[in-house]
């Protein structure tokens, strides 16, 4: 019976997650998605703490389960309530890399009870040979995505630099094949015990290398591809375990990850093994790359000219950037947005799928400011759009708006589809300086007849704004 139970448990918390991944397909339907899916996340933890048997005997050790479910409990709700959401990614990094630690130390935990349950003389290789690979898979994956999150987190919340050297990319393919090597002859010969630990050194110091010299741009491709290593490194448990809502919730996000660094890449215009290799983003030589032409002059505008254009505008479209999320100005935007629509003027946001620092960093700025979802637009339909737009308002966006990617082939950006706010009446750019952004080039945008550049701290330069347009 109590099987019977568990199995179901585990049926629940599968369709639960189907279904919880299907509603965060839109955001009016996201949080209750999340909601549903972790009920069923822990229907799935209750019934196997209280309704798992093996061999006729219930789990055990119940004092080290509760405490272990409370202290991860009060750590993960403080760091998500406390976290601001300009450090948002770094706690999706954080959390990612805890889930590939968890993979690998469930291969280390099997592997041992493997080794601990046969004798020497008794052991049955080639009956244990497809568990000692699954072992080694989830010991690589998931100590790849652990060290590789790790690193993406530190460099995220600045405490790390972009770091390569010659030669780095032969090294990484190195460690990797005498790491995939080491565990093919582990899955032939599973008594050589310590070849486990050595394939976990190498695994982590690959997961640090593979992601030290991919630069600020490409770090949402990184998160995701990562996010995709640690679901399947949940998945390699599942298989373990034969739990099949641990199974299904590594399938779901790593089929989930993969799909969105697929797409994610497309929206670059990059492969993956040029976003890998090229280190697109990385620190160059700390230069602004100009490509030898003369950029001219740029022209400021005044914050009350700012205001007048604005208010005066049929059609305004918002270009949210990273700088936003810095300023922590997304409800300022949103107060901006209700006092031009009070004044008959159209407001809507311009959405590019690689804009701030992970897949949807936008989208959630503003959704947390009730931004209503309906004036989000994505890029293809913001681009058709920006030719009956009267002012295009830039708030901390560069790469993704750079018209290089369309019309300079020397661009280390050319090709990459883009915002294409130059076809509006007037531009106004919000920026705390004149420094390029993280591709490290210049923008040609700045300095367009149309362009008007808006300097100053993104919340502070929307203040003002508001109380300008007021009185217009």
């Amino acid at each position: 019976m109590g099987f019977n139970l568990l199995t179901i448990c585990y049926l629940i918390g599968s369709i639960t997650f189907i279904l919880g991944l299907k509603m965060l397909s839109n955001p009016a339907t996201a949080r209750k998605g999340n909601l549903i899916a972790a009920t069923g996340m822990v229907i799935a933890i209750a019934g196997t703490i209280f309704l798992y048997e093996q061999g006729g005997k219930k789990l055990h050790n119940y004092t080290w389960i509760f405490l272990g479910l409370a202290i991860g409990t009060l750590i993960g709700t403080l760091a998500a309530k406390k976290v601001k959401m300009t450090a948002m990614p770094e706690m999706v990094s954080l959390f990612n890399g805890m889930g590939g630690a968890c993979a690998a130390l469930i291969s280390l935990v099997e592997f041992n009870h493997i080794s601990k349950s046969l004798e020497p003389q008794t052991l049955d290789i080639s009956a244990i040979q497809p568990t000692v690979l699954i072992i080694v898979l989830g010991l690589i994956i998931g100590s790849v995505s652990f060290a590789g999150s790790m690193i993406a987190w530190g460099k995220l919340n600045g405490k790390l630099k972009d770091f390569s050297f010659t030669g780095q990319n032969i090294l990484n393919l190195l460690i990797l094949a005498v790491a995939l090597s080491a565990g093919a002859y582990l899955v032939y010969n599973p008594a050589q015990h310590f070849l486990l630990y050595s394939i976990l050194i190498l695994a982590l110091v690959y997961g640090v290398l593979f992601v030290m010299p991919i630069g600020g741009a490409d770090m949402p491709v990184v998160i995701s591809l990562l996010n995709s290593f640690t679901g399947v490194a949940a998945a390699c448990g599942g298989f373990l375990y034969d739990n099949k809502v641990m199974l299904t919730g590594g399938i779901l996000v790593g089929a989930a990850g993969t799909l969105l660094t697929i797409l994610m890449c497309k929206a670059m215009n990059r492969s993956l093994q040029n976003v890998l290799i090229g280190s697109f983003g990385g620190n160059k030589t700390g230069a602004v790359l100009t490509n030898g032409k003369d950029q001219g002059s740029y022209k400021e505008i005044s914050l009350a000219d700012a205001a007048m254009v604005m208010s005066y505008a049929k059609k305004v479209m918002v270009v949210p950037g990273y700088g936003l999320a810095v300023a922590q100005a997304q409800h300022v935007c949103h107060e901006l947005e209700k006092i031009l629509l009070d004044k008959g003027v159209e407001v809507k946001y311009a959405i590019h799928p690689v804009a701030g620092r992970m897949p949807g960093h936008m989208n959630v700025l503003l959704a947390e400011a009730d931004v209503s979802y309906d004036n989000l637009l994505e890029m293809e339909q913001a681009n058709d759009e920006f030719k009956t737009c009267d002012v295009v308002l830039i708030l901390g966006a560069n790469d993704v708006v750079n018209p290089a990617a369309k019309n300079d082939p020397t661009s280390p950006i050319y090709g990459m589809p883009i915002l294409e706010v130059e076809q509006a009446k007037t531009v106004i750019v919000n920026k705390r300086s004149m420094k390029p952004g993280y591709a490290g080039i210049e923008n040609d945008l700045f300095f367009q007849p149309k362009t008007s550049m808006l300097f100053g701290d993104a919340k502070k330069v929307l203040q003002d704004l508001c109380a300008e347009v007021k009185i217009v």
